[in-house]
């Protein structure tokens, strides 16, 4: 991956923060993190696709529901710029991070393929 290439795709503001709440837990579907954004689905779901098509995260289907994880063989470099912009961003993505936790701990349509 070209770095013009990373910096672009976190170069918005949700896909950043998308990313950063992805490498915070191991998988998440998009209802939690809809809920954890404080966004609506179906632009989470673009800003998810986006993130995709970059490499930094991958999906799978489960039934009805995709769920969101952070691609593993990110190259050292990128892991290492995501990882430092996650704890540089920390107290910003406090709230956020609760609200996934306490949505992934809720009951959801998605918890039950």
């Amino acid at each position: 991956m070209r770095p013009e290439i990373l910096f672009k795709c976190l170069s918005d503001t949700h896909r950043l923060i998308g990313l950063l709440l992805l490498t915070q837990v191991e998988e998440s579907c998009i209802c939690d993190l809809t809920t954890a954004m404080q966004i609506e689905q179906a632009k989470l779901h673009r800003h998810l696709a986006d993130l995709r098509k970059c490499d930094l995260i991958q999906s799978q289907r489960r039934g009805k529901w995709t769920y969101y994880r952070l691609t593993p063989e990110l190259p050292v470099w990128v892991n290492d710029i995501i990882q430092r912009t996650a704890i540089a961003h920390q107290q910003q993505l406090a709230e956020a991070l609760i609200r996934l936790r306490q949505a992934q701990r809720a009951v959801h349509p998605c918890h039950y393929w």
